[in-house]
């Protein structure tokens, strides 16, 4: 793709974005328990339950895929634009 933005780019850097997010709010709720988000996470991440290592596992692989979803709509749609801005100037 010549002009635009590299989907495999903004895919991996999104998702390790979201992936590393994840990481540090589950240890952020295992220091601060009283202030968790586990139950937010336990909504928004199918499978995820609190204080397993699979369940970890599965959040972290679910979070970078979030950021692949993410990637694959928004890069496609922004490229098009873009291309479409260009041409009119």
């Amino acid at each position: 793709m010549k002009n635009g933005i590299s989907l495999k780019a903004v895919g991996h850097a999104t998702s390790l974005f979201l992936a590393i997010s994840f990481t540090l709010c589950v240890a952020f709720d295992l220091l601060f328990p009283e202030h968790a988000m586990y139950e937010s996470w336990r909504r928004l991440l199918p499978g995820f339950e609190w204080l397993s290592w699979q369940s970890f596992m599965l959040g972290f692989i679910e979070s970078y895929g979030y950021g692949w979803f993410f990637a694959l709509i928004w890069v496609p749609l922004y490229n098009f634009f873009a291309g479409r801005d260009s041409r009119s100037d």
